[in-house]
């Protein structure tokens, strides 16, 4: 049996000194960014499924246990793709533009183009269609193979009905004006409408690095590779300075130039449709942090973590999906490959992240393992260092750019930039401090424990309580004047944490089988109790604590198989905000309350511990209110409340075991445990 452990504090103490403990971290007193809200936004490809129907209950409502016919109808994880599909948050995947029913016209002209004849397509996806275009007229003896007078030119349609052309031309119209013509990027010469279609007019590439590797018997040199990351950095570094980033990183998305003429060894990257820029225009700043869990953008073989997990995109991620893009030309397979089913993305995802760079490259050289090392830390604003990136690589190829299979005369400026620094990345050389590593480390089970600044009061905590010794424990609390304000469960046991300084004037729970029993809570929603705490342990029972004296004017609950973002942000827009989270294995549970005490609320949620957005948030004034984790994912609710205390400092602290030693340092300092869970961080 375990051990039945037990401590309370119950008077102030002289304040200890600060001590190193592993896997602490502390925020600090900031000021809330006005600019800072939650948006309203659009479900695509995430780690999070589609709502399902809830019951209204009065002003409240519930969601269903294990026993019956559940409410809530099971969500999807993320839409299946295949490898070569894609998504954006507003458009169809792999797929033609939506509502493009009408014919394409046998010829073309826009603008003060040539006219030219549509011949064979050259791909399709949720973008648009790509087809050659011949030039009819003006007739002229030019054999140009390129510019706007060239014979042959590709032909980009999107139809006026799909979901990017909405308010007029496409978005990846803007984002040409911008990059169209920098090196690695074609030219655009026309563009306009016809009939029922928005045309693009741009230069005629060659085969895809897909094609290539395909045709190849599925195999690319190592030379041929590294040439690749050279340029591809380079293109992207170029792309980068002009403030967007590409968002969709793959082999197909990179064409060489058109066989047999002077370009057929040339490096461009295409398809524009779901860049975004990572400064803004007007501020030269770098845009704001943000996690949206149900909006995935990108193609799910190559997108980065950040990416599936709905961050904001920033130069990072492109630089990892490049990572992932040299690995599979490299190796042939990556190894989330092969996933299928309606939570293909929450398995790729929860894949990548357990794979480091020692397993993902394994059989390459080198200096790929260190680049996706290197990739895959960078924070979420942070600048990447081509420069030293490139140098990786240029000495797997050799010295002499004249005999590469590929030309890399675009990175040649960088090169030179490092020097006779070749074929290691120092990341940490001009640093005065060691880097943190942002997505190092091995995942684990751990318990996760917050504190709050309070004013000296009486807190008490227990935990391997066994459900027979529940009852003991908290009567004898409920003696001392003390009520539950967090529960969490760990190997079917119970964790309780009660203090003074809850403001309940009484409590009532409950230790049920099921994960949740509906019919309790709703009884206790009659008789004007709120839920305050609520646990689910391994086997599917739960333990919910409803009380009296909260400030709650309205509830609702949701269980889910999977994290409910959807319903939470539909649940935001009503004046709702998250006050308790639960797990029982695999599935959720959250609870949302209207006159939280909040004035807005964001999430974060993970695979590992997202130590940076966390931090992100404290830097914006937001707080940690609710925290709950499963064997896989780790979610943390941050609030801004509507009254400032007194002290914001909040610490959150990792652990093997549940952490006695350290809650007793903590009321040392007078900071008290805020919330508690068990589950899946990072080692």
């Amino acid at each position: 049996m375990p051990e039945l452990r037990s401590g309370g504090r119950a008077g102030r103490r002289a304040t200890a000194r600060a001590r190193n403990r592993p896997s602490e971290e502390r925020r600090q007193t900031a000021q809330p960014n006005p600019n800072s809200r939650r948006q309203e936004i659009a479900p695509a490809l995430a780690l999070v499924q589609p709502e399902a129907r809830e019951d209204q209950i009065g002003l409240e409502e519930g969601e269903g246990d294990n026993n019956g016919v559940e409410l809530a109808v099971s969500e999807k994880k993320m839409d299946e793709f295949d490898s070569g599909g894609r998504s954006g948050d507003n458009k169809l995947a792999g797929g033609e533009d939506e509502g493009s029913t009408a014919p394409l016209p046998e010829t073309v002209q826009v603008g003060n183009s040539p006219k030219y004849k549509i011949e064979r397509r050259l791909g399709k996806g949720g973008f648009g269609q790509v087809y050659v275009g011949r030039r009819i007229s003006p007739a002229t003896s030019s054999s140009s193979s390129s510019g706007a007078g060239a014979l042959e030119v590709a032909l980009k349609f999107e139809h006026r009905s799909s979901k990017g052309c909405n308010h007029g031309p496409p978005y990846e119209w803007q984002v040409y004006n911008t990059l169209g013509g920098i090196h690695g990027v074609p030219r655009v010469h026309y563009k306009g409408r016809q009939g029922e279609y928005y045309v693009m007019v741009m230069d005629m590439l060659g085969p895809s690095l897909w094609d290539v590797w395909n045709n190849n018997s599925h195999a690319m040199s190592v030379e041929m590779v590294a040439c690749i990351a050279i340029e591809a950095i380079s293109i992207l570094e170029k792309m980068h300075s002009k403030g967007y980033v590409h968002g969709d990183v793959k082999p197909e998305n990179f064409l060489l130039g058109t066989p047999g003429t002077p370009d057929e060894k040339k490096l461009f990257l295409v398809d524009l449709g779901l860049a975004t820029k990572w400064k803004d225009s007007t501020t030269g700043h770098h845009v704001e942090y943000d996690q949206r869990p149900d909006v995935f953008r990108g193609t799910v073989r190559y997108a980065s973590v950040h990416a599936h997990l709905g961050r904001i995109g920033s130069r990072r991620d492109d630089l990892e999906s490049l990572a992932y893009t040299l690995v599979f030309l490299l190796r042939g397979r990556l190894p989330w490959q092969g996933y299928q089913g309606e939570n293909k993305g929450f398995l790729v995802c929860k894949k990548k992240m357990a794979t480091s760079p020692d397993s993902l490259c394994c059989f390459c050289p080198v200096p790929f393992k260190q680049f996706v090392e290197y990739v895959v830390n960078l924070k979420f604003d942070e600048e990447p260092n081509y420069a030293k990136c490139i140098s990786l690589f240029d000495g797997v190829v050799g010295p002499n750019p004249d005999i590469r299979p590929l030309n890399t005369d675009g990175a040649q400026k960088l090169i030179h930039q490092v020097g006779q620094k070749r074929g290691r990345l120092a990341m940490e050389e001009d640093d005065d401090q060691p880097k943190k590593k942002v997505r190092m480390g091995m995942p684990a089970t751990q318990w996760i424990s917050v504190y709050n600044a309070r004013r000296p009061m009486k807190q008490r905590y227990h935990y391997n309580v066994a459900d027979a010794r529940l009852d003991q424990h908290i009567e004898k609390g409920n003696e001392d004047g003390l009520f539950i304000s967090c529960v969490t469960s760990c190997s079917n046991l119970w964790a309780l944490i009660m203090d003074a300084g809850t403001g309940f004037t009484s409590q009532v729970y409950e230790l049920s089988p099921h994960f949740l029993h509906k019919e309790w809570i709703m009884d206790q929603w009659e008789r004007n109790y709120y839920i305050t705490a609520l646990a689910g342990a391994n086997n599917g029972s739960s333990l919910v604590v409803m009380s009296r004296g909260t400030q709650y004017a309205q509830q609702s609950y949701k269980v889910s198989d999977s994290f409910p973002f959807k319903w939470i942000n539909k649940k935001w827009r009503e004046g709702f905000y998250v006050t308790s989270m639960a797990t029982a294995g695999t599935r959720w549970a959250v609870v949302m309350s209207r006159n939280a005490g909040f004035t807005d609320q964001v999430m974060e949620l993970d695979f590992l511990y997202p130590s940076e957005g966390i931090h992100k948030r404290w830097d914006n004034g937001y707080r940690i209110t609710s925290t709950a984790a499963t064997w896989d994912q780790a979610a943390f609710v941050l609030s801004v409340p509507r009254k400032k205390p007194l002290d914001e400092t909040q610490e959150t602290l990792r652990t093997s075991a549940f952490p006695s030693q350290h809650v007793k340092e903590k009321w040392g300092k007078n900071l008290y445990i805020a919330s508690v869970c068990y589950g899946r961080t990072v080692s």
